[in-house]
């Protein structure tokens, strides 16, 4: 972190209760396993731990700076370890400390939402801005208010733009991110499912993104998915708006699209001029997310050369339609999370493998809601045509059997049940989609299709 200590005490309101006369920090650090050499460690509490009991810890693990909002120690115990700063609220002192330090930085950001392909649409803005600049993004799902504030106080001066994802389950979580942040562009996916249980309806999921954009003025521009029925209208006297889709009334749009196995090509077309781009992701989805990008870039000045250049630095997140090759057999890791539209995408891309068998292994849905039986019913009869196995496992077995409609199904209620059974079911030149929601952990599936 490139700011002094009198500034990091004036960001956060803090109180020095001990003192160590020489005071060097560098980054600042929310686990004490983590801890490295003059780190500021800064005690979250959560449902099941509070970081204030490891205040000592952090000190004898090396942190030069501790932050709490608890004493949960003698004073005896901390003389000349370290310094130690008392706040409020620790949680309300971080994003405090992310704001002040995201302007005093003064670089550009960009920030990322939308119900699915907001970790794609940043790994393809990150590339498409990285042949004219030197670009920070997320790491991961470090998305919501703890995760956010600890991507921006990971910046440094070297970085002339930071691309940050910004995530939601309730009505005003991204406003309270965007207030910290404060991005000079903001990026809509699309408007789905993910988090109805909590929203209710797709209207209030469309207000939640939106607010995104609650401190945007004439300077700063909102960029949509026009493809989406929710988004398509977005309009603003206030910011500037551009849409990306199919056809030639958005800014952007795309022509002569190609879905191969593992890759995608189409043609971009935008401010009077086109350009091939060539996407080493599979699915028509990503089209769109390239396009988001594609915007973003001509709204930070890169030209359409360089995009394609930098395209060739593309970094995508693991376990987002990551394809495995292993002696014969291709597997699709894609379980990192799953809503409706992001299974409809992935079974897309399942479908465009030619003279194969191809198995699709999907879990729940999670926070779906009243949606739940009905979304996994529809998901199962998207893949009717799409897959020669389909192959289920969770509570909402039933719905996905109901709407595939075919003998070709077969169900566990857990995903052990399932690894027991995959070596008699999956065979040499088979491809194998596998994806559900987070919580499901597929990953333990990918793990025993590649040691098989």
């Amino acid at each position: 972190m490139e700011m002094t200590f009198k500034e990091m005490l004036n960001a956060i309101d803090g109180e020095v209760i001990v003192q160590k006369e020489e005071i060097n920090f560098n980054k600042l650090c929310i686990d004490t396993r983590k801890i490295e050499k003059n780190n500021v460690f800064l005690a979250i509490k959560g449902a099941n731990f509070n970081g204030n009991d490891f205040a000592v810890k952090a000190l004898e693990n090396g942190a030069s700076v501790v932050i709490i909002d608890e004493v949960k120690f003698e004073l005896k115990e901390v003389q000349n370890k370290g310094t130690i700063i008392k706040v409020k609220d620790t949680r309300e002192a971080l994003l405090n400390l992310a704001k002040f330090y995201r302007e005093k930085l003064g670089l550009k950001v960009v920030g990322v939402t939308g119900s699915t392909g907001k970790t794609s649409t940043k790994d393809l803005i990150a590339a498409l801005l990285s042949d004219k600049y030197k670009v920070f993004k997320t790491k991961g799902n470090f998305n919501n208010d703890i995760g956010l504030p600890l991507m921006i106080l990971e910046l440094t001066s070297e970085f002339d733009v930071a691309v940050l994802e910004m995530g939601m389950s309730s009505l005003g979580e991204i406003e309270l991110l965007a207030s910290v942040a404060r991005p000079d562009v903001g990026v809509i996916t699309n408007i789905g499912l993910s988090h109805i249980e909590n929203l209710k309806t797709q209207e209030n999921i469309l207000k939640a993104k939106m607010e995104i954009a609650t401190f945007f003025n004439g300077e700063n521009t909102l960029i949509v998915n026009g493809e989406d029925k929710l988004l398509q209208n977005i309009s603003s006297n206030v910011f500037k708006v551009k849409k990306i889709g199919y056809n030639h009334e958005y800014d952007v749009y795309a022509s002569n699209i190609i879905l191969r196995e593992e890759e995608t090509e189409f043609l971009a077309h935008a401010f009077g001029e086109e350009a091939v781009f060539n996407l080493p992701m599979a699915g028509k989805h990503n089209v769109l997310n390239t396009m988001l990008a594609i915007e973003v870039a001509e709204c930070l000045n890169v030209s359409f050369k360089q995009m394609v250049k930098g395209l060739e630095n593309l970094e995508a997140t693991s376990m987002r339609l990551q394809v495995i090759k292993k002696e014969g057999l291709t597997i699709i890791n894609d379980c990192y999370n799953a809503s409706p539209d992001s299974m409809r995408s992935s079974l897309d891309v399942l479908s465009a493998y030619k003279n194969c068998r191809k198995i699709a292994i999907l879990g729940d849905m999670y926070e779906l809601g009243d949606e739940s039986e009905r979304a996994h019913f529809e998901v199962g009869r998207y893949a009717k045509d799409k897959v020669d196995i389909l192959i289920v496992i969770g509570r909402y077995i039933k719905n996905f059997k109901d709407g595939f409609d075919n003998d070709n199904i077969i169900m566990y209620n857990t995903k052990e049940e399932c690894i027991k059974e995959l070596k008699n079911i999956v065979k040499l030149d088979d491809v194998v989609l596998i994806k559900a929601s987070r919580g499901v952990k597929l990953e333990d599936v990918v793990k025993n299709l590649e040691e098989m």
